[in-house]
């Protein structure tokens, strides 16, 4: 198949949500704040913020500061089936006094949280695991769905690969499709835009750069890792529903299941402070990972990592490696096919 020599990765999504490129920042709760948001936005892509679970208070703080250091659009990611209902009533109020236009979803699709975001105006992007969730989200008035792979970092809703998922999402809907799950480089963006996906978000490749919020240990794990290190497991579930998975660098807790990854109950686990972060104690079993502002047992915390993570060896600004994925993907793209000789 002939390729175009004048490819852009420019995509009808890009145009959507107002980015110059198709690459997505992961609203990686804790991680995904102000700093890394604006890096991203200013290097063309489009962020999430990660304000899972977090006060109203901190989500003023986080969008002001974000405003302050890019005129760019953004996203605030909540994720409702994980949040106690008065606290998500009190972020989406929030999040709206503020101006906010669009919202990232995950987990179980909730119709009328869509709704009531919609009704102001706001854009949906939901992530999803599976072509049925893809279905309720856009059933529902999503905008874009964002098909979550079983290799992404952090709480996988799914349980197969990201890239049959979206070639399967992509065969029942007209809207766009983000891939998302173990890609960290421009090969991987390069492979969904050929797949038919307008774009790719990414996790565990912005993670490990200098504006995330992660603790350096997090970001150090991550450059020494690589996919074969990760494993899922739902053992860090407190704070969430039962059964849900993530995907983590091993570390003693997950070593300390003997093979026993997952049923786990949040409601059995004991709740013994292990870190604090600033003066909020945080838990083992928690989600919870460890953050700048985080002391105690960090190696104890689920460090979050996808399968990519074998591409991220070391850490550098986010502009930096968002261009060196935009680079990689030119190249992958614009090659000049081998010819057939004849003999």
């Amino acid at each position: 198949m002939a390729t175009n020599p004048n490819h852009t990765l420019h995509t009808p999504l890009c145009d959507l949500l107002g980015c110059d490129v198709p690459i997505l920042l992961a609203g990686m709760g804790g991680v995904a704040r102000w700093e890394l948001a604006a890096a991203i936005a200013n290097a063309g892509g489009y962020p999430a913020l990660g304000m899972v679970r977090e006060a109203p208070a901190l989500i003023a703080q986080q969008v002001t500061a974000l405003r302050a250091a890019t005129d760019r659009p953004f996203a605030v990611n909540l994720i409702p089936a994980a949040t106690d209902p008065a606290l998500l009533d009190a972020q989406i109020r929030q999040c709206l006094d503020l101006g906010v236009t669009a919202f990232s979803f995950f987990w179980d699709v909730l119709p009328e949280v869509v709704a009531r975001v919609k009704n102001h105006g706001a854009l949906v992007l939901h992530q999803v695991g599976t072509p049925q969730q893809a279905q309720l989200a856009e059933d529902a008035g999503a905008d874009v769905i964002i098909a979550q792979g079983i290799e992404a970092g952090g709480h996988v809703h799914g349980r197969i690969g990201s890239y049959p998922l979206a070639e399967t999402i992509l065969q029942q809907t007209s809207l766009p499709v983000v891939i998302a799950g173990g890609v960290s480089s421009g090969k991987g963006l390069a492979a969904a835009l050929t797949l038919g996906a307008e774009g790719v978000q990414c996790g565990t490749a912005f993670l490990a750069t200098d504006e995330s919020f992660a603790h350096a240990y997090h970001k150090q794990r991550v450059v020494q890792a690589d996919g074969a290190d990760t494993v899922l497991t739902d053992v860090f579930v407190l704070n969430w529903p039962k059964g849900a998975a993530v995907r983590v660098l091993a570390n003693s807790i997950t070593h300390e299941l003997n093979g026993a990854l997952m049923g786990h109950d949040p409601d059995t686990l004991p709740r013994d402070v292990i870190a604090w972060d600033d003066d909020q104690p945080r838990y083992r079993f928690s989600t919870d990972s460890p953050l700048r502002c985080t002391t105690g047992d960090l190696e104890a915390m689920p460090s979050f990592a996808g399968q990519g993570a074998g591409l991220i060896r070391d850490i550098t600004p986010a502009g930096q490696r968002m261009q060196q994925m935009v680079s990689e993907a030119l190249t992958c793209l614009n090659a000049t096919p081998p010819q057939d000789h004849q003999t």
